[in-house]
């Protein structure tokens, strides 16, 4: 037997092995289709499956014929067509296949038993046979084996793109002769997977929910279906996150995303600020709108799920829905509007010129003011300045002032956030991996591993501030008391304050029964320093300053530090200690409204079994394959091991964990949901005063910016030029006057002469 170059390639004795035989029997179709797959291996063709026949009247198949891939003749139409037709764009342009090739084998059913034999065997092929090194590429050689598929769906779920991991698979198999398939099988079987999954991607997503609560009761989830059965809006927290909540639920952020799966649900993470000032997720929903029915329904989700009950603070955008039902559902919560996205409305809201003048003003004032009476003062003061007292956005801004500017809520703690942009990055993050291409069950595994993800560099400053401890500044006793107690990144927060409380010096201003008023000033006074005021209560013995950084933060100020250093106070007080940023925040136990206890996982659970398995044998295999002895034996320790374990499984004696105890047929039917369109889709059309500062260039001339304004048009400057065409115009007339007198007189005297 040759290839197309004629050289020959395969062992006749090999061949010889393989080769089917008539009357050989077989137990099953698919064995028979195997063995003749396999001699087509060695053979260098590809087998498939061509007619088959069956027994009138119990429809009981009886014959089977497998052929070679060139066995039969291309449609004569399609021949004829394919010639006389100019092939358009996009058209797929395939190339005739089918030979006529006779090499087959047939099979027919036993007459006394459950067999198949061998009826007809032929063996001569009228085409070139492929050579060893194109074998893989025989379709019917192809296979996408299960470890090639969760591997290729594990890649896939890090946004790993089919090229890459095409690359992998090389790497791993030793060249991509070796992989098995090709990089068409895998995209086909991903696609094939995702029409599967097109029609009950809901079904599927209320069906995992329903697995994890089986295998976790504190596992929280929650869903609603409209008059259509279809899903509208889903609800989850896992154990863990309900349990974080507890600890750090009393600060809260909630935005709203989208193009994080196909029919474009809104994504409403809530999110919160741990003990190491990181942010991550403890809840989550999917809505099909924006609108106050929704958001009513999360929040009451919300207080259902986590044990402490309603936050203290929310930190939102400016949505009148969300505001609504925030108010409904959370009266007690303070609800604050993301200052940021404020701020830079300014530059919309405001003429360009005004906005160049006074912005840092406005600044200033809503960001540094100490009291309310300040703010109100210098805002009227200001508005009267830039003669902005008519301006309509910046009176709506005044009348919610409450929600946005700090001086209103900053007695309250709100964990240093100032706007709601930890939200937005965690939207980045979880962009990495989530796009609008998914379906939702791929946003759910993908969303997971983002959220283990953003747990394990949690876990990562933990063991930071297990086995490594900050630099000392001073020595003073304070630094090495809260070192041991605070986190790596608040202990160098509190430690900045502490450094810099030493250039500070108080002055008692006023003392009556019960109080004792100080004034806190810089040693070195600076233009941008300021005096803060102290209050020390006799009846409670605590102090507060004007500056409330420590009510805000749960960090003490420098002012409050340089009081305590002047009154020789050597360890900070218990009650200036903030739990929430101490290494211990976490340690105790949580139980939910049900009465069970609320862990990070599942000791019993399936994920945990895998994982400690896996790790044993990882090192097993990295033992072993360093030598051939090593990998055989291994592989025969492991094929004894596996029909040891079946055996088990089989006995019942280890009953396998399930998916899910409840099946689709107790689940309610539940439909895909419909496309959302949400307030924040389609594009963003600049206004004037952006198209303005983006595209404009900047004058050089008179330092401002403007639509086609630049130096060489600049009004100022052609001002001044007119200016000075106008002095030498002039200069020029008196010039000529002169000239036109002396040369008059010259002349005069010439007739004189």
């Amino acid at each position: 037997m040759s290839d197309d170059t004629g050289t020959h390639l395969y062992t006749p004795q090999v061949v010889e092995q393989k080769k089917p035989n008539v009357k050989q029997e077989f137990q099953t179709i698919e064995e028979a289709f195997q063995f003749y797959n396999a001699y087509a291996r060695e053979c260098g063709f590809s087998a498939r499956m061509s007619t088959s026949k069956r027994k009138k009247g119990t429809n009981e198949l009886i014959w089977k014929q497998f052929v070679c891939f060139k066995e039969g003749e291309t449609n004569e139409h399609y021949q004829k067509k394919e010639k006389h037709t100019v092939q358009r764009s996009g058209e797929r342009n395939r190339g005739l296949v089918r030979v006529g090739c006779k090499a087959k084998m047939t099979v027919v059913k036993s007459q006394t038993g459950p067999n198949w034999i061998v009826s007809q065997f032929v063996e001569e092929h009228n085409h070139a046979l492929a050579s060893p090194s194109k074998i893989h590429l025989l379709r019917s050689h192809r296979v996408v084996s299960a470890a090639k598929r969760g591997l290729s769906q594990q890649l896939s779920e890090a946004n790993i793109p089919m090229c890459q991991q095409i690359r992998v698979l090389e790497i791993e198999a030793g060249g991509p002769q070796n992989i098995g398939c090709v990089e068409k099988d895998i995209r086909t079987y991903g696609q094939r997977v995702r029409d599967e999954q097109k029609d009950n991607d809901a079904e599927l997503l209320i069906e995992f929910f329903s697995s994890e609560e089986e295998k976790n009761p504190t596992f929280y989830f929650k869903y609603e279906l409209d008059e259509e059965s279809r899903l509208v809006r889903c609800f989850w927290a896992d154990p863990f996150a309900r349990r974080s909540y507890h600890f750090f639920g009393d600060v809260v952020v909630f935005d709203t995303t989208y193009n994080t799966n196909k029919y474009d649900m809104i994504f409403a993470p809530l999110a919160r600020v741990n003990h190491h000032g990181q942010t991550v997720i403890f809840g989550c929903a999917l809505l099909s709108g924006e609108t106050t029915e929704s958001f009513i329904w999360l929040f009451n989700q919300l207080l259902d799920a986590m044990p402490r009950g309603a936050p203290q603070v929310i930190i939102t955008d400016q949505d009148p829905a969300m505001t609504k039902a925030i108010a409904q559902v959370l009266p007690s919560t303070c609800h604050r509007y993301c200052i940021w996205h404020i701020l830079n409305k300014f530059a919309e809201k405001i003429n360009t010129m005004v906005y160049r003048d006074n912005y840092h003003w406005f600044k200033n004032i809503i960001c540094n003011s100490e009291t309310i009476e300040e703010f109100e003062t210098s805002w009227a003061e200001l508005l009267k300045n830039s003669n902005l007292g008519d301006n309509t956005w910046l009176r709506q801004m005044y009348e919610i002032r409450n929600k946005w500017v700090p001086v209103y809520f900053n007695h309250i703690f709100n964990a240093g956030m100032l706007s709601s942009q930890r939200a937005e990055n965690s939207h980045a993050f979880f962009k990495r991996y989530i796009s609008n291409k998914n379906s939702l069950m791929d946003f759910i595994v993908r969303f997971n591993r983002t959220i283990n993800h953003q747990r394990h560099d949690e876990l990562v400053a933990d063991h930071i501030d297990v086995n490594e401890q900050p630099k000392l500044k001073t020595m003073c006793p304070m630094e090495t008391q809260m070192v041991k107690i605070y986190t790596k990144r608040n202990f160098i927060i509190f430690q900045g304050e502490l450094f810099e409380s030493s250039a500070y010096f108080l002055s008692c201003t006023f003392e009556d029964d019960e109080s004792m008023f100080y004034s806190v000033r810089k040693a070195s006074r600076s233009c941008s320093s300021r005096n803060r005021q102290l209050k020390y209560n006799k009846l409670s013995d605590s102090v507060s300053c004007s500056c409330r950084l420590f009510n805000f933060n749960g960090i003490p100020c420098r002012h409050i530090l340089a009081y305590f250093r002047i009154k020789q106070v050597m360890f900070l007080p218990s009650e200036y200690i903030l739990r929430r940023w101490t290494k211990s925040a976490k340690i105790g136990e949580v139980w939910d409204n049900n009465g069970q206890e609320m862990k990070d996982h599942d000791d019993m659970s399936l994920v945990t079994r895998h994982a400690s398995l896996s790790r044993a044998c990882s090192n097993l295999i990295d033992d072993a394959s360093l030598t051939v002895e090593g990998t055989k034996f291994i592989l025969n320790e492991i094929e004894l091991l596996r029909g040891k374990i079946k055996k088990m499984n089989g006995d019942g004696m280890t009953m396998p964990e399930t998916t899910s105890k409840r099946s689709t047929k107790e689940l309610p039917s539940i439909n895909n949901p419909s496309h959302v369109r949400s307030k924040g889709c389609g594009k963003r059309f600049k206004n004037p005063k952006e198209m303005l500062v983006s595209k404009s260039r900047l004058c050089r001339e008179c330092g401002l910016r403007g639509q086609q304004h630049n130096k060489r048009n600049c009004p100022r400057l052609q001002e001044r030029s007119t200016m000075n065409d106008q002095d030498i115009n002039s200069n020029s007339a008196s010039e000529d006057d002169d000239l036109t007198s002396h040369a008059g007189s010259n002349l005069h005297g010439a007739k004189r002469s």
